[in-house]
Parts: structure tokens; sequence; C-alpha cells
């Protein structure tokens, strides 16, 4: 009678580890289901993030800015009376700086140098290009005069102050290539005003905007 007992204590022992093996199996894998659940859920946040970064910053058409920069004067010449005038020759440097993730091909174009609204001369620009997030340097030579001006009292009051100041506008277009494929027109706009100091027959100051 007792060893028959035993053998039923046992044979429940046997069936309870059996049950307790199978609920462990069972909650091992709920867990890991959770867990690679969790997993796809934080890899599809994270790519999400990048994608959104990556519209933002590398997708992203800018704008080139197109200025003047160094201006290295070779002659300034001016006569404040009886006849006002001035002539000049200096070298400007042109730069197009390119902050798109993607280069910046553009056309040639041609930038108006002038005095009070009234044009004293203009100089070509050759087509180019400016790379992923660098900036284009061009040297252009450019000569101007007050030929085409009317003798006027404001040209004779500046050039006996000393102080000249012209304005040169340009307009450049072109386009933004992204990922060799995506291509957008982009026209960068050139408004500079340029102080000479006729005594020291140098450039004073540069304003650009």
């Amino acid at each position: 009678m007792a060893e028959k007992n035993q053998k039923q204590s046992a044979a429940g022992h046997t069936r309870s580890d059996e049950e307790s093996a199978t609920l462990q199996s069972k909650e091992f894998r709920r867990k890991r289901r959770i867990r690679i659940a969790a997993y796809i859920v934080a890899f599809a946040v994270f790519q999400s993030i990048i994608i959104a970064i990556f519209a933002v910053t590398v997708m992203k058409y800018r704008t080139p800015k197109f200025r003047l920069g160094k201006i290295t004067v070779e002659t300034l010449v001016s006569t404040p009376a009886p006849s006002p005038s001035f002539n000049t020759r200096f070298v400007a440097q042109v730069t197009v700086k390119n902050t798109n993730f993607g280069p910046y091909k553009f056309d040639n174009t041609t930038a108006t140098f002038t005095y009070g609204g009234m044009t004293v001369g203009q100089v070509v620009i050759p087509k180019g290009k400016a790379g992923l997030r660098s900036t284009k340097k061009i040297d252009a030579t450019v000569d101007l005069n007050s030929d085409a001006l009317a003798s006027t009292s404001s040209l004779g009051s500046d050039i006996s102050s000393g102080i000249l100041k012209l304005s040169t506008q340009a307009r450049l277009s072109g386009k933004v290539e992204l990922m060799f494929v995506m291509k957008k027109k982009k026209s960068a706009q050139m408004n500079c005003t340029l102080t000479f100091d006729l005594s020291a027959k140098a450039l004073q100051a540069l304003d650009c905007n």
C-alpha cells in the first residue's frame, strides 16, 4: 500500500514538473515576442528619425550666396572740376557659396555697376560650377568710368569729399543637383555697395546683402 502511494506521489510530482516547465516555456516565448516587437518598433522609430533628418538637411534645396569678395584696385583716377569725372580698374573676386549637398551649376551672367542709378560699367561672369558645400571663386577685371554720366553737382561733391560710392547688381541662374538625379532651379542675387577712398586710391568698404 505504501509503495502504491509513493508511485502516485511520484507521478503527481512528474506531472507538476511538466506543467511548470510548459508554463515557463510559454512565458519565455511570450517575453521573447515582446522583446522582438520592441526591437522592431525601436528600429522603425530610429529609421523615421534618420529619414526626417536626411530630408531636412541633405535633401533641402538652398539658395546659393552670390557676392563680391576681395577687391584689388589697379588704377583709380578722379577729377573734381571743372568737369567731374573718374575712371578705375580693379580685380574683383566674385564668390558663389553653395551650401547644398550637391553641386550648383550656373550660367554666365553680367554684373552692372552704377553711380546714382546710372550705369558706369559692366563685367561678364562666366558660367561654372560650385561643388557640394563649397565656394567657387572667380576673378574678374572691372573697368569703370563716368563717361556716360551727365555732369552733376553730386559727382563733383563726392569727388571733392574724397569718397566715391558705387553699386553693383547681378542675377545668377543655375540648377542644384541632389543625389545625381534630382535637379531644381535656383537663382541668386548680388547687391553690393563699394566705397572708394579717392585720396588713398583704394577700397574703403564693401557691403553686400
